[in-house]
């Protein structure tokens, strides 16, 4: 183990701009001084010796005028020096001045004064040299049975301490602390003293748990918490003792402590896989995350439940429970409202699916009460997808939930509105029983549509589904009644003359006088001045949207009518009603037309919506069968066969889901009884314990790591050359949001290298947490240096430094080596992730940093390319394998994926392959990237550069 890996109790901020005092001065303060400069001088050394300086003259100094000072602040630092100095000679025996300490620390053992007492034996936890510890047996094991509990609880760890590292010295160890636990009251000395039996001697621990077993749950939550552990590490190693502590959890689960209720339901989850216990504790996770205040910790609870729900014979346990966990809705937090809504989604069966929609209406209907804010327009976008996909995967429920969706349609929130119009879309054309109903609906809601967007897919919907006479005439009823009175150029040129003659007669004003900015008057017409706003509000639908310039909408309204128009020549026999209904719907159309090419809306027609209606128009005037099969056969077929890949999708992903749940078991496999089975053997998971606690460290084992590509060697980065006094390497190893670098330093030179300083600094959104400690290299010696660095948001960044450092009895200035630059890898923190077509389009619209990639490649395939940006950026490709599948010389593809900080990055991909060229030719076109930080977009951009610059080699 190396110096800079030594268990570190202490950490002391140095100043770096101070200089070092002399010892000299060290010394006079040291003997003469007053308190305060006893304690500053004390400081001082502390300092010097952390920083390498032996100072051995100091020594009995500190021996004869510090030591025996009663000073409560000049104790604590004496503690500190003493865990630090050097205790051994350098041929490793023991200093004789440490024979005065020890005595010292004997009298401190005694003293009256808990807090010296105490903070003495939480020292005597640090020392590793037995013969200074031997004499101080006696005094340790009296203070056991001091008054006060901080004296006894340090007695424990400090006999637990010693015992670990030099057993002979407190042989009767375990046995002490066991009978000073059956009769102590004190909940932390009770906790320190269990902790110690489970870790000293195992037996005893179990053999107190039993005798006070009924009285756990009277316990304090520390000792409850340290009890859970033993019991998980007992059936860990031996589950024959199950049956014997289970009953124990199950008590700690109704504990008033969270986090016992917590590790109790972890345990009992580990410990038995009866669907009463998994009941339990999933029953107890719920009640957290309904009391617990902090959304991470709601977060992290319902994480474990998604992992319940991961094993299949939980999962029919966890469906009993829905209802419960929809509790959790109460949160105003749209994370934790999103994962409950998706858990409750994959729990949903046909038993609960009835209650559950119950519940989400009422959720959809509480959202229009709560006065608006951007996150209740998301949950109720949330809400209507969950309906929606219930309704899909239980179509008796589609009944119930579409009428109160239907309201929304009126929304003023858009994107709400288009999720209940693509389910009301969905549902009509799988449903045909509810048909009907939806028609009837979406006629009543129709008028108050207040978004362009909506109206046009609630036109389309009309259009396509009214197959009656009476809705093809409430279709053109409403459709009237929205564009107001026709035709509209007349109508409201009428109106603009009417509003003056109206505003001369009640008052005939002057013509205004206004000054410009230059000094010149102008006058304002009143004819111009007077278009009130409220002429606007009282605008029918329609007519507002095509005065706003908006004619993609009477695109969509001259297909409806087209539509319809086919239909009811198809139903009705009567000639003259066949002709006055076309004839009806051709005028509407023209009026429209008129209107795009006056000068009266915002801006004028399209060329395309133009050609659009024109050529509805020659087909209402031929109404050729040709025509009468695609407007209303065609475009049906279309939407079926949409939704049928939808569905078919869906289908596979979800396939594929519960493939990787499945746990399949061969049938040559060997069947393991229990009774025949070695101990090593039965530990069918990892200690769970053990796992956290690596977690927590940062050595996290990846599964990759089976990989020789992904072993440590891959990430070994040289920072200097072969031939630089000082070799230096690092390894850098990527935790999340932490990077810990690991410097092997190697001195090449015949000297002794003094004060060996790695000094760094970071580019980018980096930050160096701390700075390393210097180093004396003997020569041709080595040393690892570790340093860590906190990484705050996704983009590239640069580590770069030197190390610095100076020749033993040279006379000149500190040597320096620079260091090569270390390039941070953006692949560590970006996952692949998914996301509606919506959602895509939504955020490609707002976010507003893009980068141009051009393709440079010698790939020669379409799809391998496609698939090598996938695995060099670690991006999802969103667009349906069916749309990618085939040849044509093109291929277009959405990527997305998302970072650990949670920024979103989007790319498109555009690529082709030149046929003119020959079948070698490489893949040519664009990759643009969008972000909402430049340094997303930028780092993304810059390692597509690089992984096609690597597939050229």
């Amino acid at each position: 183990m190396t110096a800079a890996e030594n268990v570190c109790y202490t950490l002391i901020n140095v100043s770096s701009d101070s200089e070092p005092p002399s010892e000299v001065s060290l010394k006079a303060d040291l003997e003469k001084g007053e308190i305060k400069a006893k304690t500053e001088a004390l400081k001082k050394v502390i300092i010097m010796i952390l920083n390498g300086e032996k100072l051995p003259g100091l020594l009995m100094t500190i021996i004869r005028f510090v030591l025996p000072l009663q000073d409560h602040t000049i104790k604590k630092l004496l503690l500190v020096f003493w865990e630090i100095v050097p205790k051994t000679t350098p041929d490793g025996k023991l200093l004789q001045e440490m024979i005065l300490v020890c005595d010292a620390y004997r009298k401190d053992l005694q003293h009256p004064n808990e807090f010296i007492r105490g903070s003495t034996l939480r020292f005597l936890c640090k020392l590793k040299e037995s013969e200074l510890l031997e004499p101080l047996m006696p005094a340790i094991r009296a203070c056991l049975e001091h008054r006060h509990s901080y004296v006894r609880r340090n007695a424990v760890l400090a006999i637990y301490t010693i015992y670990r590292n030099f057993e002979h010295l407190i042989p009767d160890a375990p046995e002490l602390i066991h009978d000073f636990l059956v009769n102590e009251k004190d909940a932390s000395c009770k906790r320190n003293a269990f902790m110690m039996l489970i870790h000293a001697d195992q037996d005893r621990a179990l053999d107190y748990l039993s005798t006070c077993i009924d009285q756990v749950h009277t316990f304090g939550d520390i000792l409850q918490l340290v009890i859970v552990e033993l019991i998980y590490k007992v059936c860990h190693a031996n589950p024959s003792e199950r049956a014997r502590f289970i009953r124990c959890i199950y008590n700690l689960l109704q504990s008033s402590s969270p986090a016992v209720k917590y590790e109790a339901a972890g345990t009992l989850v580990t410990l038995s896989s009866a669907p009463t216990a998994v009941k339990a504790a999933a029953q107890c996770y719920i009640d957290l995350i309904i009391k617990e205040s902090d959304n991470n910790v709601k977060l992290i609870v319902l994480d474990r439940l998604i992992e319940l729900k991961e094993h299949p014979t939980h999962e029919r346990v966890l469906q009993d429970l829905v209802m419960d966990i929809l509790r959790v809705l109460s949160t105003p937090d749209l994370e934790v409202r999103k994962k409950t809504l998706q858990l409750a989604l994959d729990l949903v069966s046909s038993r609960n699916v009835e209650e559950l929609v119950i519940v989400l209406k009422k959720e959809v209907i509480k959202t229009n009460n709560v006065s608006e804010h951007e996150d209740t327009d998301k949950y109720r976008q949330l809400l209507v997808r969950t309906l929606h996909s219930c309704s899909v995967r239980f179509p008796d429920m589609a009944a119930n939930v579409i009428p109160v969706l239907m309201e929304f349609l009126s929304d003023s929130n858009e994107a709400a509105a288009a999720d209940v119009l693509e389910f009301v879309r969905e549902a009509i054309q799988r449903f045909d029983s509810l048909r009907p109903l939806i028609i009837e609906k979406m006629l009543e809601v129709f008028h108050a549509i207040k978004t362009v967007k909506i109206y046009r897919g609630a036109l389309w919907i009309l259009g396509e589904y009214c197959s009656t006479k009476d809705d093809i005439q409430s279709v053109m009823t409403e459709v009237r009644r929205s564009l107001g009175e026709i035709p509209i150029v007349e109508n409201e040129i009428k109106k603009e003359t009417g509003e003056v003659k109206a505003e001369d007669e009640v008052s005939a004003a002057p013509a205004q006088k206004l000054v410009t900015e230059m000094g010149t008057y102008v006058t304002q017409s009143a004819l111009s001045s007077s278009r009130p706003s409220k002429k606007d509000e009282d605008r029918p639908p329609l007519r507002g949207f095509l005065m706003d310039g908006d004619f993609y909408v009477a695109a969509s309204l001259a297909t409806t009518l087209t539509k319809v128009a086919l239909r009811y020549v198809a139903i009705v026999q009567d000639k003259k009603k066949q002709n006055s209904f076309v004839a009806e719907s051709m005028l509407i159309m023209v009026t429209v037309l008129h209107l795009g090419k006056s000068s009266l809306p915002k801006k004028p027609i399209t060329d395309d919506d133009v050609d659009r209606i024109s050529l509805c128009l020659k087909v209402l005037s031929e109404c050729s069968p040709l025509m009468n099969d695609i407007f209303n056969k065609e475009c049906r077929r279309s939407l079926s066969h949409m939704l049928t890949v939808r569905l078919e999708e869906e289908k596979m992903s979800q396939k594929k889901e519960s493939e990787k749940r499945n746990v399949t078991v061969q049938a040559d496999d060997p069947i393991s009884f229990m009774q025949l089975t070695a101990k090593n053997e039965m530990t069918s998971k990892d200690d769970q314990f053990q796992l956290s606690l690596l977690a927590a460290m940062g050595n996290t084992q990846r599964k990759e790591a089976a990989d020789p590509l992904a072993s440590k060697l891959n990430k070994v980065t040289q920072l200097t050359g072969f031939s630089d006094p000082v070799y230096a390497e690092a390894y850098v190893h990527v935790n999340q949001y932490d990077i810990v670098l690991d410097v092997l330093v190697v001195n090449q030179t015949n000297d002794t290298l003094q004060n060996c300083t790695l000094e760094l600094a970071t580019l980018g959104d980096l930050k160096l947490v701390e700075k390393p400690s210097p180093l004396t290299l003997a020569p041709h010696d080595f040393a690892n240096i570790k340093a860590n660095v906190k990484v705050a948001s996704t983009e590239n960044g640069i580590i770069f430094g030197n190390i610095v450092y100076d020749v033993s009895g040279a006379a000149s200035d500190r040597n320096c080596v620079v260091l090569s630059d270390i390039h941070i890898d953006i692949m560590d923190y970006i996952q692949p992730a998914s996301c509606t077509d919506a959602e895509f389009r939504q955020m490609w619209a707002e976010f507003e940093w893009e980068n141009k990639v051009t393709v440079n490649t010698n790939i020669t395939d379409l799809n391998e390319y496609l698939q090598h940006i996938l695995k060099s950026t670690n991006m999802k490709c969103l667009t349906p394998e069916k749309a990618l599948s085939g040849f044509c010389g093109f291929m277009a593809a959405n990527l997305y994926a998302r970072s650990i900080f949670g920024e979103d990055a989007l790319a498109n991909v555009s690529i082709e392959k030149p046929i003119h060229l020959g079948p070698d030719a490489p893949v040519n076109g664009h990759i643009r990237i969008r972000a909402k930080s430049q340094g997303m977009a930028l780092s993304l951009g810059d390692k597509i550069n690089l992984s096609q610059k690597k597939s050229n080699v």
